[in-house]
């Protein structure tokens, strides 16, 4: 959006301090990850199920966070930001504009950092191989947009991105309760029927379809999906979506009547 609108006002030889800032920020967030894959490398194997659990329900917060933020201010986005560059651009301080582009994508990184931590810690392979597909993806989605000049209503766009956030952050919260509920058994801690199986499906682990499988571990990041489910998980990811999805819902909606 900023390398499009600086294209657009004639000002492309700014360009490279909006990727300097870039770099930075892939590098910041590629040290994020690589820290926080040491420090859970050196935990102790009890330890390793409450770390999961507490990073999937931080990255839950932080996703939350993101969608109200979405829903809220992404009428305003495109106009707000074009107005900070113009300002930054039109005195030509290539600092500020350097420290603005690494504040606006640190943001993204770090929420891809901590999106992707949990499922990483349980998936390596998986998690790289799905990283990299969704970075060509959206590579060539910006392509699409920024040089051939593809046109996208960025309300629409958020708002579907922010329902399939929903489902993603609602099977995420499911999971960080079943890493917690994991742990608590290794200690010997009985948490009564909310700890016991809500449903056990009868899929052997090297199934396609089992939530570990080609097919299911699909499901599974999507949707939350698995083919074992306790009760404090399942009440976990349903509430979590019941509540949040017709709040967007309504967020939305009510941001388009006052369009």
């Amino acid at each position: 959006m900023v390398l499009a609108y600086l294209r657009r006002t004639k000002r492309s030889a700014l360009s490279r301090y909006i990727w300097y800032g870039i770099y930075v920020v892939v590098a910041a967030s590629l040290i994020f990850g690589v820290s926080i894959w040491l420090f859970y490398g050196g935990l102790a194997e009890s330890a390793k199920a409450v770390f999961e659990g507490v990073a999937a329900l931080f990255a839950v917060s932080v996703l939350s966070s993101m969608i109200y933020w979405m829903a809220a201010k992404g009428r305003e986005l495109r106009t707000e930001i074009e107005r900070r560059v113009e300002a930054i651009a039109t005195r030509g301080a290539t600092v500020p504009l350097i420290a603005f582009a690494f504040v606006v994508v640190f943001r993204e990184g770090l929420e891809t950092v901590l999106f992707l931590t949990p499922f990483f810690l349980e998936d390596v392979t998986g998690t790289l191989v799905g990283a990299s597909l969704a970075i060509v993806a959206s590579s060539a989605f910006a392509y699409a947009i920024f040089v051939v000049g593809m046109k996208i209503d960025m309300r629409k766009f958020f708002y579907l991105t922010s329902l399939l956030l929903v489902l993603l952050a609602g099977g995420l919260a499911g999971y960080g309760v079943h890493e917690l509920i994991e742990y608590t058994e290794e200690m010997g801690i009985e948490l009564g029927w909310i700890g016991e199986p809500a449903y056990v499906l009868d899929i052997p682990k090297g199934n396609v379809l089992h939530h570990k499988g080609v097919v299911g571990s699909i499901f599974a990041v999507m949707f939350g999906y698995a083919v074992e489910a306790e009760w404090a998980r399942m009440i976990a990811h349903l509430s979590y979506s019941v509540v949040t999805l017709p709040l967007v819902i309504r967020i939305y909606r009510k941001e388009n009547l006052r369009v």
